[in-house]
């Protein structure tokens, strides 16, 4: 069963965080939603935070995990919101369970497959990392410096390096199994039927995870689909101009208040 954490009152609206996340990542527009009276739950997905390790990855396993948690909750619709491998997760989501999604907000990520390499280093500098003795933070930044990797996506993947007994630190992710699911996780979204509710993609300006090339395979899953770009942001667009990204999502979300 996911991690979750659950505030608030009023119809249900889940944020699904993106790989290498957490929960916490998107809990600015968490509370911007509670204070438009949205019951906010907030995920952790498989192998990340607390969630259970050693977990699936598969797409459509994900889903059904968000579908389980659900019915334990006892709702009968919810909205779902997701930044790039969540936002994949709650498009399998919305194709699977059409009828439990009031609205579907989906941030810089589209449908369609993307090339293997595209966390590579990351990847490596992770398995580098997941056993090392004594991990200390410094240890860590040292490597994802020495491997290139952009101060940006640095300060994001520390948030998961949480500190253990005798001052070393450990991952909240299970780096094994995210490379192992790797493939499935940049894979396309599952053929299913298409959605015909509310969808509304986000775009960050200088991203190229949404690009015009995308819109076919979008259009096609999501007929009633309308995007949005934020200007001078990249993939992390909701930590880059959460003012702009949180009222985006709010305002969408609002005549769908069931």
């Amino acid at each position: 069963m996911l991690n979750f954490i659950d505030q608030g009152s009023g119809p249900a609206v889940v944020l699904v965080h993106g790989l290498f996340g957490s929960a916490d990542n998107l809990g600015r527009l968490g509370q911007a939603l509670l204070e438009r009276h949205w019951r906010v739950i907030r995920v952790d997905l498989p192998n990340h935070g607390d969630s259970p390790k050693g977990q699936s990855m598969v797409l459509t396993d994900m889903a059904g995990e968000l579908e389980s948690l659900r019915q334990q909750l006892g709702l009968e619709q919810w909205a779902l919101v997701g930044h790039s491998l969540g936002g994949k997760v709650a498009m399998t989501y919305a194709q699977s369970h059409p009828q439990r999604v009031l609205a579907l907000a989906v941030a810089d990520i589209a449908p369609n497959g993307y090339r293997t390499n595209r966390h590579q280093s990351i990847l490596a500098t992770l398995t580098q990392l997941e056993n090392q003795p004594g991990l200390t933070r410094k240890m860590a930044q040292q490597a994802f410096m020495e491997a290139g990797i952009e101060t940006g996506t640095t300060a994001f993947l520390m948030k998961s390096l949480k500190p253990e007994k005798q001052g070393s630190y450990d991952w909240q992710l299970d780096i094994s199994a995210i490379v192992h699911y790797y493939p499935e996780i940049i894979g396309p979204v599952p053929e299913l039927p298409p959605f015909s509710g509310p969808v509304l993609f986000l775009k960050g300006e200088l991203s190229e995870y949404l690009l015009p090339e995308h819109r076919e395979e979008i259009v096609r899953r999501f007929p009633a689909s309308k995007a949005r770009v934020i200007t001078g942001t990249g993939h992390w667009l909701h930590a880059e101009k959460p003012e702009q990204f949180n009222r985006h999502v709010a305002d969408f979300l609002a005549p769908h208040m069931n």
